[in-house]
């Protein structure tokens, strides 16, 4: 009797497995699909692009998109201005955003919980709310068509994961280093900077990978804010692959491949820190 239970519940959990892997395949393949169409859609030819029905493998590969895309100086000057502005809204959501993760983290204070509240909310505040007030702002001072002005709203929307993502993170570490720091006389911005900031390295890694994902995707600001293409980011250059009467879907996809694929190696080289950052704080309060 013992034995044909255990069979059962044996039987039970070789098929739970087998249910958990097959779904686990499916979803791999869900997600990884479109990717793999878009890089299809960039290495095959304009006949075959627009063949019906479609061809699942491309019949004779080319590069000649990419050759299109790199030499367009437009598609170049994108590139640089979508680091420019990753890069800045990265350092600076890092700079104030660990001054203020500390504070909240470390020092004594009323009302934590609703200033928490309060930077949860803004990262959840819908920005095509605000998009028109910001462009007369803007318009009044001066910086529509410039990257501030995307960096600025940028910075605004990414610096509440900063602080969220990094108060986990201090809260984490232990308070007996930094109280030897201050015993040898070393003041709280002295303890913070030379004894937490390299502690928690891997959480600022990981947070400055988010902010500049973030940073790299935002498309609403930039193509609302930034006119022309000597200030457009990729995000925003893209969709111009078009005339007023075709579309050059090969360029789009082979630009999408560039875009996309340096921030997929990214998520899948650091994903352990990225998780672990993410995580952070889920079980201690």
């Amino acid at each position: 009797m013992a034995s044909a239970t255990a069979s059962r519940g044996g039987g039970r959990g070789a098929l739970s497995a087998v249910l958990f892997y097959v779904f686990l395949t499916l979803f791999v393949l869900v997600s990884v699909f479109p990717l793999l169409w878009i890089f299809k859609m960039s290495i095959i030819t304009r006949s075959e692009l627009f063949q019906s029905p479609p061809t699942i493998l491309p019949n004779n590969p080319i590069a000649s998109e990419y050759g299109q895309i790199f030499g367009d100086p437009a598609f170049q000057q994108a590139l640089i201005n979508s680091v420019i502005i990753s890069g800045a809204t990265t350092v600076i959501c890092l700079f104030f955003g660990a001054i203020a993760a500390y504070a909240i983290a470390r020092l004594k204070f009323g009302f934590k919980g609703l200033i928490m509240t309060l930077i949860l909310a803004i990262s959840f505040f819908p920005g095509v709310a605000i998009i028109a007030p910001l462009f007369i702002q803007f318009s009044s001072v001066g910086i529509i068509d410039t990257l501030a002005s995307v960096i600025i709203t940028d910075v605004v929307f990414a610096l509440p994961l900063t602080v969220w993502l990094l108060v986990a993170f201090f809260r984490e570490l232990p308070r007996d280093l930094e109280e030897a720091a201050k015993v040898d006389g070393a003041t709280t911005i002295q303890a913070f900077r030379k004894v937490i900031v390299p502690l928690a390295a891997p959480g600022v890694f990981t947070t400055a990978i988010l902010t500049f994902i973030f940073a790299w995707n935002e498309f609403l600001f930039a193509t609302t804010f930034l006119l022309t293409p000597d200030t457009q980011p990729v995000t925003v250059v893209i969709p111009n692959f078009a005339s007023q009467y075709t579309t050059d879907y090969g360029a789009q996809a082979a630009a999408a491949v560039v875009v996309t694929v340096p921030l997929v190696i990214m998520v899948l080289i650091f994903q352990r820190r990225i998780v672990s950052g993410l995580t952070a704080g889920a079980v201690k309060g």
